[in-house]
Formats: structure tokens, C-alpha cells, sequence
């Protein structure tokens, strides 16, 4: 078989909804013709015409949170520690500190593209997806969830599309050995507008951010707005999500693509 990649990843730029508008990347972007400010410094008596067809260079500055575009989420984001209840609790890993086997393993996706936005998925879900599929999860294995937010990418809903990931749920993956999981929604919880009227009603703060949280009992990663689910199988692929490496950072941005090769799959 021919190795065949799929991207799993959005773009970052302007004016597309990925993420609430106080959020969004802001990119600047310089060509090859209004860049000349940036080389001259360097040149004393330089004149653009001097240069080759008069091209500088292109060049992009970029405002950015750590957690725009595609990204994958450390421990730390979700709390100061994690693995209390693996009797270990420590200081909750950065991103920088994330080990790399996390983050080329065996994929396994779960499609709930029929749970309504907001709805917030339950331990036994997760084990009727896995039976539907017959997959047995092993350690380490990546765990996709496919989303109806995959599909509002970039529409004016997408931030409050698709159902969230419980605390059960997580934990449920996590107690199997799953230390990366990923959804194509905004959060791997369900979306804030449904977990606040919740909350407005109970006034319980542990429904806020409970997959999240799933973190402080034993840490794991999860990648967020992932792209293109939809083209993927149950299983039989690898996932490569390795993230960029910002000291001290509570996430870091990623390409990630899914990888269907027999000789990877072999040894799985």
C-alpha cells in the first residue's frame, strides 16, 4: 500500500471563525513589494529597484494565542496537577514537557455526529461507539471524536457546534491507557453557551470545563479543532500531532495528519 496522508488540521487566517472574535489570530501579511522598510536597515544605500525584478522578501507577522488554529492542549492547561487518582499527583505538564510517543500512535475515531450541540457524552457512549466499530482500545492509542462542529467550520455557529466530552467519558479513555485525544469542535467540553444555562439552573461549577478537569485525575492531552474527521475510518491509521515546543506553554500549535501506511499498522 502507498502511504496516504490526511490533513487533520485548519488554517490559520484572517477572517474565518475559528474562535470566539477576542480570540482570533490576526496575521499581517508583507510582499514582496511593500517589505523594502524591513531589508534596508541592513544594506546602508540600498534601493528596491536595485534588487532583482525589485522583489524583497515575504514576510508574516502574527498575533497569536497558543491555543488558535489546530492545536493540542498540555496538562497544564487544565490544571496547576494532574494524576491524583493514579496516587502521583504532580505538577501538571507543559507542553514542552509532553512526550513525543503521545504523539505518533495507532488513531481511533468515534463519530458522534448525531449527538445535538451541547450534549455532553457519557461513559456509555463511548463504549457503544467502540462496540459499533468493534474496536478494543489499547494504551497510547489516539482517540478521535467527530463531531457535527466539523462541519461548521468556519459558519458563524462553529463555536457552539458539537457535543462536548463528560468527565466520565474522558476518564472512561484515560483509565484504558489513551493519553492523546482530539475533537473537530472548539472545546474538547461541550460548548460554554450550554454548559452555562447549566449552570445558571444548578449553580454547580463542576459541570464547567468537566472533561477538562477529567486532567487533575490522571493527565492527558487532547487536540482541538481538528478538521476533516469525516474522511477517516474507524481505525487502521496513525496520527501525527507533534506540538510546537514553547517553554513553560499550556499548549502548542500542530499540523496534524492521519497516516495510512501497512508497514506503520504492522506494528501497531
Amino acid at each position: 500500500m502507498v502511504r496516504r496522508f490526511v490533513d487533520l488540521s485548519i488554517y490559520l487566517e484572517n477572517d474565518v471563525i475559528s474562535d470566539p472574535p477576542a480570540f482570533a489570530p490576526k496575521i499581517q501579511y508583507f510582499n514582496h513589494e511593500n517589505s523594502f522598510e524591513q531589508m534596508a536597515p541592513f544594506f546602508p544605500g540600498l534601493k528596491q529597484e536595485d534588487l532583482p525584478d525589485g522583489e524583497v522578501w515575504a514576510v508574516e507577522t502574527i498575533q497569536l494565542s497558543t491555543h488558535n488554529g489546530t492545536h493540542l492542549d498540555a496538562p497544564y492547561h487544565f490544571h496547576s496537577t494532574m494524576d491524583k487518582a493514579l496516587g502521583d499527583k504532580k505538577p501538571a505538564w507543559t507542553i514542552d514537557e509532553v512526550p513525543l510517543e503521545w504523539c505518533f500512535q495507532p488513531g481511533v475515531k468515534l463519530d458522534f455526529r448525531h449527538f445535538a450541540d451541547g450534549y455532553v457524552v457519557t461513559a456509555a457512549d463511548v463504549e457503544a461507539e467502540l462496540k459499533r466499530i468493534g474496536h478494543e482500545l489499547k494504551p497510547l492509542e489516539i482517540v478521535v471524536v467527530n463531531t457535527r462542529a466539523g462541519s461548521r467550520y468556519g459558519h458563524n455557529d462553529f463555536v457552539a457546534a458539537g457535543c462536548g466530552m463528560g468527565y466520565e467519558a474522558t476518564m472512561y479513555l484515560l483509565e484504558r491507557g489513551v493519553r492523546l485525544t482530539g475533537t473537530d469542535a472548539w472545546s474538547w467540553d461541550a460548548p460554554f453557551v450550554y454548559t452555562a444555562q447549566k449552570y445558571a439552573e444548578s449553580q454547580d461549577a463542576g459541570l464547567i470545563w468537566e472533561g477538562h478537569k477529567a486532567g487533575r485525575d490522571i493527565g492527558y492531552c487532547h487536540l482541538e479543532k481538528l478538521h476533516n474527521l469525516e474522511a477517516l475510518p474507524a481505525s487502521g491509521f496513525y496520527i501525527s500531532c507533534f506540538p510546537h515546543k514553547i517553554r513553560g506553554a499550556s499548549a502548542g500549535w500542530t499540523r496534524a495528519v492521519a497516516i495510512f501506511d501497512d508497514a506503520l499498522m504492522a506494528g501497531a
